[in-house]
């Protein structure tokens, strides 16, 4: 029973997924993808951040135990120096009290090789964990910057990708009705070619009626009788008609 719960449990999860990525918009999810990039970017720099971080300071500590070492190393060969110099004089209570100091110091200078020893280790082991950090931090700001390349080409697609859709869409139109009661650009075309056609004929009609040839007769008298009243002008001025120019 149990097995058969998470068989309906993990189909009723991919079923309700292959939906939501069907209606998601590819644009959201793009940037989201991005975004969960970035944000993982950002904590690994700040991973990063605290690996160099401690890896300054064990070179700090170090630098400081290297020279608290060098103070002590000095300390002690002066003390040694001093009792030396006690003894040869004959004041052993001095003598006594410099090789005490020089035994103390020598024992502090044990101890401060040791740390500085410890130190060195440490950061050997820091400085390459902070290398590593480094190119994890380049390799994925590499990796980061792909992803950006890679969101404007596919926006870009994207935006194509619409575009052309709307393209197919108003394509379809000019060939197809676009509801039951629109009409399609061929039955608009065939209408008005009808009408134009209409009004062709009747101009047609018209221009053979008794009417229009008396105006054809009226419009010839008149310009016969202006081209007769030029000539007469012509005349008086002295001027020959072309008729006469040319003989």
């Amino acid at each position: 029973m149990l097995k058969l719960l998470r068989k309906i449990s993990r189909y009723i999860t991919a079923a309700l997924t292959g939906k939501f990525n069907e209606l998601a918009d590819p644009k959201v999810q793009l940037e989201q993808a991005i975004l969960e990039a970035q944000e993982q970017h950002r904590r690994l720099t700040e991973q990063a951040a605290n690996v160099i971080a401690n890896q300054k300071q064990t070179e700090m500590r170090l630098n400081r135990a290297l020279e608290e070492l060098g103070k002590i190393s000095a300390s002690t060969r002066q003390a040694v120096v001093m009792a030396d110099e006690a003894t040869t004089r004959g004041d052993t209570a001095k003598a006594a009290e410099y090789t005490r100091a020089a035994e103390s110091f020598a024992g502090r200078l044990l101890a401060a090789e040791k740390e500085v020893e410890t130190l060195k280790e440490l950061s050997l082991q820091s400085a390459g964990a902070s290398d590593q950090a480094k190119r994890a931090v380049a390799q994925n700001s590499s990796a980061l910057q792909k992803k950006l390349s890679e969101r404007q080409k596919l926006l870009s697609q994207l935006d194509q990708a619409k575009m052309q859709e709307q393209m197919n869409k108003a394509m379809a139109t000019l060939s197809e009705t676009v509801g039951q009661d629109v009409p399609s650009i061929d039955e608009v075309r065939d209408k008005i070619e009808q009408r134009y056609a209409k009004a062709l004929g009747t101009s047609e009609l018209q221009g053979q009626t008794v009417e229009t040839r008396m105006l054809e007769v009226e419009q010839a008298a008149m310009d016969a009788e202006a081209q007769a009243r030029l000539s007469q002008i012509r005349s008086q001025l002295g001027i020959a008609t072309p008729a006469e120019s040319e003989q």
